[in-house]
């Protein structure tokens, strides 16, 4: 009995050992889930039934699970479920399945989905195993055999861009689409030639679009889009062999104003590699547009929005099956500008023939009403991808030499320091004047005309031998003190991107002589016309500095500096000012424009290397409306004949053609 009884025991022993060391189909799934939550896909597929393998290899696995991950942009995958606590016995006949819960996060926003993965025995020479028995809805429950994971993007509509008026300056609109129906091909090679040439693509580039697998003789294949106004292209078309054809009723960005605000508005066009890996992460894609320039570029977030995104499952046949997550594109911002498109148009029919910039405010809101700079270009050609057009230099985000225009500022630096009296006269004589520290300022020929000359002589003449010893007087650090109210050593407080102005390279002035001829606008002064036009509004506004804005929403008039001058200093300098245009003596009187009245200041400032040589001149005009005070406009033009003299009858059919 004692031995029966001990070999009892030692049965239900090894009995017990048998079944602990047996696998537990809860181990093979909480190592699937591990898997799949790592992304480790051959590890997944080591825990697939025989079965489950026949009907896909690894390789195919792998992909596809890399493919549709990638594809929807999932980075992290979040899978959670309960397990028994306790081991539990299974019959091989009837294998367990157990319930789970996944989170696939991804571009349309988290996939999350409930499901149950089911489990098989499997026997082998060796030692039998739990496994997952794969399907196709273990990547996503609706999912079959045949069933693809799809993503979409939902396009965003740019934001448009519009004048103080609700003009267009850069909106979705009409064009007309250019392209070739192969089998009305008279003259293959002259017309694809000629297209070729009017839409600035080459005939290898035609031919790869021809090359197209879908391409039919009696199929349209389009080639460009060009403006509805582009004359020149449309006539030019009209020479060409029989094959090609024009469609109406497409839209794409225009630019309504064309030339005449092309650096302000800038253009679009495809996004290149390096933008694409400089806004990683931000939704772009190859076949994106981008803002390349102007306010294209500046408001580039603010006007494209965001696009949205559809996951969806489709059939064998393409066709929706259902859709697992959708993310809505917003819609770019509109933006409407404080510019008005007659003025801007105005200044550009003034400067279109030269090389220069300008700028026009309203001196009491500091709207700005036109921002201007030329030569131009045209910037629905360029969006359109047309080519042929030079992108040039955008000259009013840039400072330059002001010349005699920064003497008003000098002037009131003086008043305000008591160092100006202005019914003092300055004895001076000639057309040089020899410093003792031994430089000279030469005067213009019509300032000699005076031998005594107070401060309204000076601005009235313009004369630089009065400003220098003036300035001289005031001294470098007080100089330096006071005009820094009219925004020196700041960036511009402005929507659009600005160059700084600046009085001197360094912070004090190393020598007399620069001093000197800071005091004319020389030296190294440098100042944008937008920030020059701010400049004057405090003459206007009795001393305060208008900032100068650019969106119509922001609020107006707010002031940039206030107390920049006294009011009596502010007068004092208006009326001298309005004297420049309406004396006979001054530098703005001719030619004289009936119907008009203005104040301002000219300006010739020439670019030299060294006092010995002679350089290129650019000439400067700023004025005002001083009946309505509604409008001040900077201008200037590069490398004149006559200086300021060029501007100053430009600047007058801006105010005389506005009224």
């Amino acid at each position: 009995m004692k031995k029966w009884m001990i070999l009892l025991v030692l049965l239900t022993t090894a009995a017990l050992s048998a079944c602990s060391s047996q696998p537990e189909p809860r181990d093979t799934f909480s190592a699937y889930m591990d898997a799949w939550e790592k992304k480790e896909y051959e590890t997944m597929y080591s825990y697939l039934s025989e079965s489950s393998k026949e009907s896909i290899t690894k390789e195919d696995f792998v992909s596809r699970y890399e493919d549709i991950y990638e594809g929807i942009g999932a980075e992290e995958i979040s899978i959670t479920y309960d397990l028994p606590e306790e081991e539990e016995s299974y019959d091989q006949e009837d294998p367990p399945a157990y319930e789970y819960t996944a989170s696939v996060d991804s571009r349309a926003g988290a996939i999350e989905f409930s499901h149950q993965a089911g489990l098989v025995y499997e026997e082998n020479e060796e030692e039998g195993r739990w496994a997952v028995e794969w399907m196709p809805d273990l990547i996503f429950p609706q999912m079959v055999e045949g069933d693809t994971v799809r993503v979409t993007r939902l396009d965003s509509e740019r934001g448009e861009i519009f004048d103080r008026d609700g003009q267009g300056l850069a909106v979705k609109g009409p064009v007309k689409e250019v392209g070739i129906v192969p089998g009305k091909m008279e003259e293959e090679e002259a017309l694809k030639e000629g297209l070729a040439d009017i839409l600035k693509l080459t005939v290898e580039q035609i031919d790869q679009k021809l090359e197209q697998s879908w391409v039919k003789d009696d199929v349209f294949v389009p080639l460009a889009m060009i403006p509805e106004d582009d004359e020149e292209r449309l006539t030019a078309l009209e020479d060409l062999p029989a094959g090609y054809m024009i469609n109406d009723g497409k839209e794409a960005r225009v630019y309504p104003l064309g030339e005449a605000a092309a650096h302000l508005t800038g253009y679009m066009g495809s996004i290149t590699a390096e933008e694409l890996e400089e806004r990683e992460g931000e939704g772009y894609s190859t076949n994106d547009n981008i803002g390349k320039s102007g306010l294209e570029l500046v408001m580039e977030d603010q006007l494209r929005g965001e696009p949205g995104w559809r996951v969806y499952i489709a059939d064998e046949e393409n066709e929706t099956k259902e859709v697992l997550a959708e993310q809505e594109a917003k819609d770019g911002e509109d933006v409407t500008l404080t510019i008005s498109s007659d003025v801007q148009t105005e200044v550009y029919e003034q400067l279109k023939d030269e090389s220069g910039t300008a700028a026009a405010i309203h001196p009491e809101t500091g709207s700005v009403e036109a921002l201007v700079s030329t030569p131009s270009y045209n910037p629905t050609a360029l969006s359109l991808g047309l080519g042929g057009e030079e992108v040039t230099l955008n000259k009013f985000s840039r400072t330059y030499s002001p010349g005699s225009t920064f003497k008003p500022i000098t002037a009131a630096v003086g008043l305000e320091t008591g160092t100006i009296n202005p019914e003092e006269e300055l004895a001076i004589s000639g057309e040089t004047y020899e410093a003792d520290a031994g430089y000279s300022v030469t005067r213009v020929p019509g300032a000699a005309a005076d031998s005594q000359v107070n401060l309204r002589d000076a601005l009235v003449r313009s004369d630089n031998i009065y400003f220098a010893r003036q300035i001289v007087d005031i001294g470098g650090d007080s100089f330096l003190e006071e005009a820094a109210g009219f925004g020196f050593g700041e960036d511009l407080p402005f929507s659009y991107p600005i160059e700084a102005s600046q009085l001197m390279n360094e912070d004090t002035f190393e020598s007399e002589s620069l001093l000197a001829a800071t005091a004319y606008g020389q030296g190294q002064v440098q100042m944008s016309a937008v920030h020059l036009a701010a400049a004057y509004t405090p003459f206007i506004t009795d001393g305060t500095l208008i900032k100068p804005q650019l969106l119509l929403n922001e609020e107006e008039p707010q002031a940039w500096k206030e107390d920049v001058v006294s009011a009596e200093t502010a007068a004092l300098i208006r009326d001298d000012l309005t004297a420049v245009v309406q004396n006979e003596n001054g530098t703005a009187y001719e030619p004289v424009v009936e119907g008009i009245s203005l104040a301002g200041k000219t300006g010739s400032a020439e670019l030299k290397k060294s006092q010995d040589e002679e350089g290129p001149v650019n000439g400067w005009f700023v004025a005002w409306d001083t009946e309505d005070q509604d409008l001040l406009v900077a201008m200037m033009m590069e490398d004149t004949e006559e200086g300021s003299h060029d501007v100053v009858p430009k600047v007058k059919n801006v105010f005389g053609n506005l009224k």
